[in-house]
């Protein structure tokens, strides 16, 4: 078993900052990737952020320059820092773990979501 583990959501005026964290545990032989979605009230769910074992981040379009993605390999963590926030990235957070479980299991993971709002 897998749990992803968000923190640091909550209420910021526009122009703020939030930093988001998500810890993952559980039965886990290693990690491909960590990355971010969110999802707005009657959107889609879109990827925010995503940061390979290797290789370069990615970035959604609206957010660079604004959010930054860090990891910690040893500590299975993931960051979201969010700068210059606007009203348009009000939703839920998720985190999520591509990952591989001892067994040799490979899926994605979820966390349970964090509500970051940003008020005008």
């Amino acid at each position: 078993q897998v749990q992803l583990v968000e923190s640091g959501g909550g209420l910021v005026q526009a122009g703020g900052s939030l930093r988001l964290s998500c810890a993952a545990s559980g039965n886990i032989f290693s990690i491909n990737a960590m990355g971010w979605y969110r999802q707005a009230p009657g959107k889609q769910r879109e990827l925010v952020a995503s940061m390979p074992s290797r290789g370069s981040t990615d970035y959604a379009d609206s957010v660079k320059g604004r959010f930054t993605i860090s990891r910690d390999n040893t500590k299975n963590t993931v960051g979201l820092q969010m700068n210059r926030l606007k009203p348009e990235d009000t939703a839920v957070y998720y985190c999520n773990a591509d990952l591989i479980q001892y067994g040799g299991r490979r899926g994605f993971h979820w966390g349970q979501g964090t509500q970051v709002t940003v008020s005008s």
